[in-house]
């Protein structure tokens, strides 16, 4: 058993439970931290502290440094500290204080600043002749630097300068147009003018064709209206077209009389099924006899074969027979334009009104009725532009046309 726990188990043998406490414990602990501390026996100071109830002061404990040296004289000349800074008590155990272990302090002395001695650049008097002439050498290498550097920014101005001149030239002129030359561009002329314009740039050396370009409303382009149709034009296309006729009997000399190329019924139909007769016809008409016997040649006609929505089968086949014969057909396309050959340049200058007064006629006659407004042409026709085959087009007013359409109406239509 340790010293210090032997003494406790004495004290508690030699006084009895009855005893007052108080009276001894400041005792015991004296003894107790007296044989637990490192430091050395102290004197009982047990008279100079009557009371036994004060504890006794217990002495701090020094100890030395961490890394201390122990010749103070090595230390570095740089961490020491003025005796000013430095309190006694530190001194007074030997030692001088590093940076270390003054960053463990708590009320540590203040370092003074170190000073370094100032270095003074040379002026260029102090240099000697050597240093000099090699001054002089480097500055003018840098100057032959500086001058080749100028040189080279000037001639990258050059060039960029020189594209840009080429590429965008200074000053440029502005076009500006006069009244009277926009007032052409946008002229609408009467039909006979455009027709003496459109043969004047006809310069081919083919005979053209006097083209029609109708463009209508942005409601036409709807699916559901249909336009097409065939006009018969009173002085003919400038192309002959072969026309064949399915019919018998009386129906088949009417379609003689009235000009058709081939005219047959079941002969017709079993040469052409047979291979014996070509079919080099351009339109072909047929009467209601003879539309179930066409089913068995229906894949040689394919586009010709006659169809009741078309208008190719009916009775009427000496009309039918003329119209297809000086007949032009027109259709509109998805853009809600109609393109149409009236007739050709050669042609006379009335002859030409005419047909296109008999092609704008058979336009206001198939105009649809779903159409919002109900005048003639509001909501139906935009602009009509006339053009030969391969020369510059004119647009044509309105009224000069809807004149050629009632002049024509009243000499031609009963």
């Amino acid at each position: 058993m340790s010293k210090p726990f032997e003494l406790l188990y004495q004290a508690r043998r030699y006084f009895s439970y009855k005893s007052n406490p108080s009276q001894f414990s400041p005792l015991l602990r004296s003894h107790f931290h007296r044989f637990l501390s490192s430091s050395p026996q102290q004197p009982e100071k047990s008279q100079e502290n009557p009371n036994p109830n004060n504890p006794v002061p217990i002495q701090p404990v020094s100890y030395a440094p961490k890394n201390a040296p122990e010749n103070p004289s090595q230390a570095s000349p740089q961490v020491t500290q003025p005796e000013s800074t430095i309190p006694d008590a530190v001194k007074a155990d030997g030692g001088v204080w590093t940076r270390e272990d003054l960053r463990y302090l708590k009320d540590a002395p203040k370092i003074a600043p170190v000073s370094y001695p100032t270095r003074v650049a040379p002026l260029p008097e102090d240099r000697d002749e050597e240093e000099g002439k090699v001054g002089v050498k480097g500055d003018e290498e840098l100057e032959r630097e500086r001058r080749r550097i100028e040189a080279q920014k000037r001639a990258a101005m050059r060039r960029v300068l020189s594209v840009e001149e080429e590429m965008v030239p200074f000053p440029t002129l502005v076009n500006v147009k006069s009244d009277d030359e926009k007032k052409k561009k946008k002229a609408v002329y009467d039909l006979k003018e455009a027709i003496r314009l459109v043969k004047a740039n006809a310069k081919k050396k083919f005979d053209e064709t006097l083209e029609a370009h109708v463009v209508l409303t942005s409601d036409m382009r709807r699916s559901d209206l249909k336009l097409e149709g065939t006009v018969a034009v009173p002085h003919g296309f400038g192309k002959v077209y072969r026309i064949a006729v399915f019919a018998e009997g009386a129906a088949a000399d009417e379609a003689r009389e009235a000009g058709a190329d081939v005219v047959g019924g079941l002969e017709l139909i079993e040469n052409i099924k047979s291979g014996n007769v070509k079919i080099d016809f351009d339109k072909c008409f047929s009467t209601h006899a003879m539309m179930p016997n066409l089913r068995q040649i229906a894949k040689y006609l394919r586009q010709l074969m006659p169809d009741t929505k078309k208008g190719t089968v009916t009775k009427d086949i000496t009309k039918a027979v003329k119209e297809a014969k000086r007949g032009v057909p027109f259709k509109k396309d998805k853009t809600a334009i109609v393109h149409v050959g009236i007739g050709k340049v050669s042609f006379q200058e009335d002859a030409l009104c005419e047909n296109i007064g008999a092609f704008v006629h058979e336009l206001l006659r198939q105009k649809p009725a779903g159409l919002k407004k109900s005048s003639k042409y509001a909501g139906y026709v935009n602009t009509v532009h006339l053009c030969s085959t391969m020369g510059p087009s004119f647009p044509v007013t309105i009224q000069s046309l809807s004149i050629a359409a009632d002049r024509h109406a009243r000499k031609y239509v009963q």
